[in-house]
């Protein structure tokens, strides 16, 4: 059993939880995900791990109330408990894998989309960990729905914009983007981008009109976290991959968005599937 120690309301239907898991805080990794389930009869979802404490042993996700299990998922009170918290699962952010001194040089550009502010948020901080001082783009329809901008704050530089200009620049990220390197003149070696498919898909494509290499997470697309239902497959540069166990991130320049966009909403009215997970709860 893993006890909820914490919950709190980001925006209207997202919820943090911080959940008592030592095991998992110890091996966590950013970019990594759990799989949870409410109770004996629960789903199975995946969920992108936010942060992670090893001293008090939590793991922090952050789920939205979109179908049935996301619901029971928040109905869940501080002081109850998931029956299971497993993980961590999926490949680390490749950028634990950059020699010191060359992370240190490395100029990041963090795109994040609605929800998917949360699973940025532990791979910024690690950066700024590590001595990266890493710019941040959060994107949503309207200030009411931005999640972890205090948070981000205090680990990155970050650049806020809205679809109906309520806040900060007025439009999209790919246009905010577009004036950080053309009007700001900002250089970037990467860009990392965690939101929307049809969000992720657009910050791809303009990044490599810049020459920018880009990191997208499909964690959308996951339904067992195992690679045994096969509901996460994608093509990559030609080839078939499995977004639980070959992911979850990927190059951005390489994804074939539309094959994966049909993938995600072949679910969607489907009753015998879990219509939800398709959706871009699992980055939040």
């Amino acid at each position: 059993m893993f006890e909820v120690v914490t919950k709190r309301e980001l925006a209207p239907n997202i919820v943090e939880m911080k959940v008592k898991a030592p095991l998992v805080a110890a091996s966590a990794k950013p970019g990594q995900f759990i799989i949870v389930r409410t109770d004996r009869y629960g789903e199975r979802i995946p969920l992108t791990i936010c942060d992670y404490d090893t001293n008090d042993g939590t793991v922090t996700i952050v789920t939205q109330s979109i179908g049935i299990s996301t619901r029971k998922i928040n109905s869940l009170e501080a002081g109850e408990y998931f029956d299971d918290f497993a993980g961590p699962l999926g490949n680390p952010s490749d950028l634990l894998e950059l020699p010191e001194e060359e992370l240190k040089n490395h100029k990041v550009l963090f795109i994040a989309g609605g929800v998917g502010t949360a699973p940025v948020y532990p791979q910024v901080k690690w950066l700024k960990e590590h001595g990266v001082d890493p710019d941040v783009i959060i994107g949503a329809r309207t200030k009411d729905l931005f999640t972890y901008v205090s948070e981000m704050q205090e680990v990155g530089n970050v650049y806020l914009c809205t679809d109906d200009g309520s806040e900060g620049f007025h439009g999209n990220v790919t246009m905010l983007m577009k004036d950080l390197i053309d009007n700001q003149g900002k250089k970037y070696d990467r860009c990392v981008i965690i939101g929307p498919m049809i969000m992720m898909k657009f910050a791809a494509m303009t990044a490599k009109q810049y020459g920018i290499p880009s990191v997208v997470s499909l964690n959308a697309l996951m339904v067992d976290g195992t690679g045994m239902c096969g509901a996460c497959r994608v093509t990559v540069g030609g080839e078939t991959k499995f977004t639980c166990v070959d992911g979850p991130e990927f190059d951005g320049a390489l994804v074939d968005f539309d094959e994966a966009m049909r993938r995600q909403n072949m679910y969607k009215n489907n009753p015998k599937t879990n219509p939800e997970t398709h959706k871009c709860e699992c980055h939040g």
